[in-house]
């Protein structure tokens, strides 16, 4: 077996882990989506508590909790005995990760949990061990094997850990009704709060940036007014003010061609009537979308009458770094 084969073996048995974890998700999944739910709710939070690997699992499902939402924090088990339980309050939930559920450390803390009235959800992977029996809820993450040549090193256990903390995240943002705005009041900072708090009136060109004629107007005058504005496209106004169609560049360029005496022909003979268009309020992210689905370069923008109240080009969403 060659390196990639070797890679590829591992991929695949940790895969298999996987799959056939999936399968055993039974109803004590939802019986912990539930409990985790109504500890949110009455501003309990969720602490993880795990040694050694299963401690680095337990840092990663936190961070994935808080990034939704759900109020996560890791205790220490060594340190929990030396004062460290100050952070555990009743109405908690308790998330505790060992898949042997015999870890010493984590047993030994056990009694000092329980003097809390706190809910105990175990993710372990096996079944009646000591962690099982004291846990009020146990999801079971086994596996027939670890992907490891010695089946010794955690590796398709630590990653089925790690999954079902991730199911346990994603449910229970769908089931709290977590939505985007509310993803982006966590994520305000880099590429991910910019494509997320962003509004199209954040970025559009309005006023003398947004290039208007009347209909009417000659293709001479659309062009004059991109010029004048730098911009690659021009809004053709109808006389009730609403948006009549847009012309760009690119229409002129493939008109040109045709006709040398192009200047003088009345911009509507060669408009886009129905252009794509979006509301001011509309999240940055939705043009992106459009000028990838549709290949264009610009998006008008419009208010609740159709009335044309700015303009986006695309260079506005990569000067933005959203695109």
């Amino acid at each position: 077996m060659n390196l990639v084969e070797k890679a590829q073996n591992v991929i695949n048995m940790q895969a298999e882990g996987l799959r056939m974890m999936a399968l055993r998700v039974d109803n004590s999944f939802g019986v912990a989506i539930r409990v985790l739910q109504n500890c949110l709710e009455n501003n309990g939070k969720i602490v993880i508590v795990g040694i050694g690997k299963s401690g680095n699992v337990g840092h990663k499902i936190a961070a994935t909790m808080n990034s939704t939402g759900a109020t996560a924090v890791v205790l220490n088990s060594q340190n929990a005995l030396h004062g460290d339980l100050g952070l555990l309050s009743d109405g908690d939930v308790i998330l505790a990760l060992s898949y042997s559920g015999e870890t010493q450390e984590l047993m030994e803390l056990m009694p000092f949990l329980r003097s809390f009235k706190v809910k105990i959800v175990a993710l372990c992977g096996k079944l009646g061990s000591s962690l099982s029996n004291e846990a009020d809820i146990t999801l079971d993450t086994s596996v027939s094997r670890e992907a490891c040549p010695l089946n010794l090193a955690p590796t398709t256990s630590s990653t089925a850990m790690l999954v079902m903390g991730d199911a346990l995240a994603m449910v229970l943002l769908e089931t709290r009704g977590f939505s985007p705005d509310d993803f982006a009041r966590y994520h305000p900072g880099g590429s991910l709060g910019r494509v997320l708090l962003l509004k199209v009136r954040d970025v559009m060109r309005r006023e003398d940036k947004m290039p208007t004629i009347p209909v009417g107007s000659r293709v001479f005058d659309a062009v004059s007014e991109m010029n004048r504005s730098h911009s690659g496209a021009c809004l053709i106004i109808g006389e009730n003010g609403k948006l009549a169609g847009i012309f760009t560049h690119g229409d002129f360029a493939r008109s040109y061609q045709m006709n040398p005496d192009l200047g003088q022909t009345l911009v509507e003979t060669l408009m886009t009537r129905k252009p794509i268009t979006l509301k001011e309020d509309s999240l940055a992210v939705e043009a992106v979308t459009q000028v990838v689905e549709h290949g264009i370069d610009d998006i008008v923008v419009v208010n609740e009458k159709d009335e044309p109240v700015g303009l986006i080009d695309a260079q506005d969403l990569a000067r933005y770094k959203l695109i």
